[in-house]
């Protein structure tokens, strides 16, 4: 079974019919019994980093998070599901992010012709043999929807990149941690194909 955290955040229903797609067992839940029985664990999010972990720290959901990680079940950050596992974000300043990953969240710098947000298809550069973009091509397209990006401390852990005005990193695995800043459930056969090798592990 695979659980997909519940902490009013957007973007839920969309992966769990991703995921309903491949042919899986979800539940949509913030009970943490039903997190720690999981045999897959997702924290989605569209939304704001600072209300994200005010909601994650309302529901007691932290500790909850701390501990599927640390008992080595397989958990993937989408979107600001990638960002919460960093330790901050020029966001909301002075809010603490879970810290599970070293690195920070910062804004897209202002570039002439860039929008920002950054909402389009872009192309990805694999690095480090990552385990969610197995049997993908070399530079597979996938669809993001993010004002800030990720600077992670370690460039090992970094296994996708792309460029939108600088270079941000867009995918990281760290042991059973894995997290995309692009959305898997919305970049069509790509974004399956990247989600079934989660659900593969």
């Amino acid at each position: 079974m695979i659980a997909i955290i519940d902490y009013d955040a957007g973007n839920i229903k969309s992966v769990e019919k991703a995921m309903i797609h491949l042919g899986q067992d979800v539940c949509i839940t913030r009970d943490r019994d039903q997190i720690l029985s999981a045999d897959k664990v997702i924290l989605p999010g569209v939304g704001s980093f600072g209300d994200a972990m005010a909601k994650l720290r309302q529901y007691g959901l932290e500790p909850v998070i701390h501990e599927v990680v640390e008992k080595g079940t397989p958990f993937l950050g989408i979107c600001l599901g990638l960002q919460l596992l960093f330790e901050r974000s020029d966001e909301t300043p002075g809010i603490e992010g879970l810290g599970i990953l070293k690195g920070e969240i910062l804004r897209i710098p202002d570039h002439p012709g860039l929008k920002i947000p950054h909402m389009s298809w872009n192309s990805l550069e694999l690095t480090n043999n990552g385990r969610l973009f197995k049997n993908l091509p070399k530079e597979p397209y996938v669809y993001f929807v993010h004002s800030y990006y990720l600077k992670a401390a370690d460039e090992k852990i970094v296994t996708a990149t792309t460029e939108y005005g600088t270079h941000i990193h867009a995918s990281v695995e760290k042991d059973n941690v894995f997290a995309c800043q692009f959305h898997p459930e919305k970049s069509s056969d790509v974004g399956l194909k990247i989600l079934k090798n989660f659900v593969e592990l």
